[in-house]
C-alpha cells in the first residue's frame, strides 16, 4: 500500500484529499503515536480498521489499548473458562493481518459487560478505577492522538470506554498527578464506529442528506479490506457472534477497488466562549 492510495475527507466542509490533517489536524510525520480504545478485542479492527493500517504510511505509530478480556465472549460451553486465553492468542494473530505488533497491544483486563463500574479514580471498594490505568499508560507511551468506540447504542462497554476517552484523556496533558508521567496534551480525538450510527446531536449540518452523522471519513484501497477480513479469521471463537457484521461490511465498497470508513472527530473539552454571549447581552440591550 501506498500513502496516495488514500484520501480522506471533512464531511461538514466538503474537502477532500490525500492528506491525513483532514482527519488529524496538525499532524506532524515522525512523532504522532496513536491509541485506538478497544472495547473488545475485535473492536479496534472492525470499526478503524483502514485508518489503523494508513498511519504508518504517514510516519504514524498505532497503539491498541484493549479494555475487556473476552470473558463473555463465548458462544460453546466448553470455552466458558478459557475463552480469555482463546482470545489473546487469536487477537496477536489478528492484529498482525493489519500490521499492529502484539507489544504494541495494551489489555486492562475488564471483564466484558463490566467496565462501566470502573470509570473513574478510586471507586466506593477502595479499588483504583480506569483513570489509574489509562492517564499513566498514554503518558508512558507518549501518546498524541486517541481515538475512541462510538458511545451511542452499541454496547454498555463501547459506551463506558468512549467515557473514558472522552473525560480521562484530556486530563494526559493537564499538571495533575505528576508522579504518573510526564503531562502533554492530547492534540485530537476520533471517535469510530463498529456497527451503530453516531449519536443524532452530533449530526452533521447537510443539506444534501440530513441523516448523515459523521463528519470525517476515509476512503482506501480494496486491500485494506481484504486485511481486515484476513484478521477477523482468526478469531475462530467469534465466527457466530460477528457473521452479521461482517455481511455488513459489503456496504462499505465504492466501485471494484475501493472502500468507506467513516469518524466523527469531536472536542471532548469544549471552551466556552463568553464573547458572544456578552456580545448578544449587549445587542439585547440595545
Amino acid at each position: 500500500m501506498r500513502k496516495d492510495e488514500f484520501a480522506f475527507y471533512n464531511l461538514r466542509t466538503g474537502e477532500k484529499g490525500n492528506d491525513i490533517n483532514l482527519i488529524f489536524p496538525g499532524w506532524k510525520e515522525g512523532d504522532e503515536r496513536v491509541a485506538f480504545f478497544s472495547p473488545h478485542d475485535d473492536d479496534g479492527i472492525l470499526g478503524p480498521g483502514y485508518l489503523v493500517q494508513a498511519i504508518p504510511l504517514f510516519g504514524g505509530e498505532v497503539h491498541v489499548i484493549i479494555f475487556c478480556n473476552g470473558s463473555g465472549g463465548y458462544s460453546v460451553i466448553e470455552q466458558k473458562y478459557i475463552i480469555s486465553a482463546l482470545r489473546a492468542r487469536e487477537t496477536a494473530r489478528a492484529y498482525a493481518h493489519i500490521g499492529v505488533k502484539e507489544e504494541k497491544i495494551h489489555r486492562l483486563d475488564y471483564d466484558d459487560y463490566s467496565v462501566y463500574p470502573f470509570i473513574g479514580y478510586k471507586l466506593p471498594g477502595g479499588e483504583e478505577g480506569t483513570f489509574k490505568k489509562v492517564v499513566p499508560l498514554l503518558r508512558q507511551l507518549k501518546i498524541t492522538r486517541v481515538v475512541v468506540p462510538n458511545g451511542y447504542r452499541e454496547h454498555l462497554d463501547h459506551t463506558a470506554t468512549y467515557m473514558v476517552g472522552s473525560f480521562d484523556t484530556p486530563q494526559v496533558g493537564d499538571p495533575v498527578m505528576a508522579d504518573w508521567g510526564e503531562t502533554e496534551p492530547i492534540r485530537s480525538i476520533l471517535q469510530y464506529a463498529v456497527w451503530s450510527d453516531f449519536s443524532p446531536e452530533d449530526a452533521i449540518v447537510s443539506q444534501v442528506d440530513s441523516s448523515l452523522r459523521a463528519n470525517r471519513a476515509v476512503k482506501a484501497p480494496l486491500v485494506v479490506e481484504k486485511n481486515i477480513l484476513k484478521a477477523m479469521e482468526e478469531y475462530k471463537t467469534q465466527a457466530k457472534i460477528v457473521s452479521g457484521l461482517m455481511k455488513a461490511r459489503e456496504e462499505r465498497q465504492i466501485g471494484e477497488e475501493k472502500v468507506a470508513e467513516v469518524y466523527l472527530s469531536f472536542d471532548p473539552r469544549p471552551r466556552c466562549v463568553y464573547k458572544k454571549y456578552v456580545d448578544q447581552i449587549s445587542k439585547i440591550d440595545g
